[in-house]
């Protein structure tokens, strides 16, 4: 390794195991990501585990996760003489005789994920004492990913302040140029650093009856109304647009299912009490799809909920005001 990092976390990532194979051995090492339980691997050094950068395991087999909680230690020259390591379920997947892990925290504490390595068969002592040097590359690691990651934010913030050409008129949220361009940049940052992503597709049900009956105008207030409650429910960092008529599409950055599931329910809350009546369809993306694929998982979950209240009958019939904004 060099007397210095790279800059970018993926890039350094790949220098700090190269580096500590070089000097450790172990067969592979592996900096993850930790999201609800998905243990996920960023980067690998591998030689005979066959594992690879986006494979996802679960984390709660894992050895980390009990080093995480303190029931292990960060160095296992013999795996098998430590109780919590002996039962994990991950030692029963895969041949473990040694182990070596500890946390990447933020700034703010939360875990990121690890810097770990494993080995078929138990090794030296000794290797107890490297245990400093290992922190050493695993703090190195955070500061890098932390600076890299604000410099994301500011990215981002950047990206969506060009809204001119990307912007739906009528209701002020992004179109389907915007929504393509910033679901391409998001993919590109989410599969670097692992981030839970969650698709939601929307469906406005009432606008072809509103505008047969009291005519266009009332339905793009119907449309704008919509556009009001989705804006409203969602966070800044999340991706809000009109894809068509009476279509949207959201895109929920560093969202989890239990995340999902409760941006869902808000929704559904709000749109209701808004005297909105829409179908939605949600898919949690992971690493071994592209976000179109998955928004197409949304949509079909939207459509096949959009039959299902169609078949019982549908929610009652909510009056709208005269005037749909308020």
């Amino acid at each position: 390794m060099r007397t210095s990092l790279s800059n970018d976390f993926q890039t350094a990532s790949r220098e700090v195991l190269d580096y500590l194979h070089k000097q450790l051995g172990f067969h592979l090492w592996m900096v993850t990501r930790v999201e609800s339980d998905d243990w996920i691997v960023l980067s690998a050094n591998d030689h005979g585990y066959n594992v690879e950068s986006g494979q996802i395991f679960k984390w709660t087999d894992s050895f980390c996760s009990r080093m995480v909680e303190g029931n292990g230690p960060r160095i296992a020259p013999c795996s098998d003489s430590i109780p919590a390591y002996a039962t994990a379920p991950i030692g029963k997947q895969v041949s473990i005789g040694a182990y070596v892990g500890v946390p990447l925290e933020r700034e703010d504490g939360s875990l990121f994920g690890t810097l770990c390595a494993i080995d078929p068969e138990p090794v030296s002592d000794q290797i107890i004492d490297q245990l400093p040097m290992v922190e050493m590359m695993a703090m190195l690691l955070t500061k890098i990913l932390e600076n890299e990651l604000k410099a994301q934010e500011h990215h981002r913030k950047a990206e969506r302040a060009m809204t001119d050409a990307i912007t739906d008129q009528l209701t002020g949220l992004y179109n389907r140029r915007g929504w393509d361009q910033l679901l391409a940049a998001e993919s590109d940052r989410c599969r670097r650093y692992g981030h839970p992503v969650c698709m939601f597709s929307i469906d406005v049900d009432d606008l072809k009856k509103v505008n047969d009956t009291e005519g266009h105008a009332r339905g793009d207030e119907l449309i704008q109304l919509a556009a009001k409650v989705l804006d409203e429910t969602t966070r800044k960092s999340d991706i809000v647009a009109r894809l068509g008529g009476d279509e949207f599409g959201i895109l929920a950055v560093e969202c989890n299912n239990l995340g999902a599931v409760s941006l869902k329910r808000r929704l559904l809350e709000n749109f209701k009490s808004a005297g909105v009546s829409a179908s939605i369809g949600m898919s949690m993306w992971n690493l071994s799809q592209d976000f179109l694929d998955s928004f197409k998982e949304a949509d079909a979950n939207m459509y096949k909920s959009k039959h299902a209240r169609r078949l019982n009958g549908g929610p009652p019939r909510q009056k709208h005001s005269r005037t749909f904004l308020r």
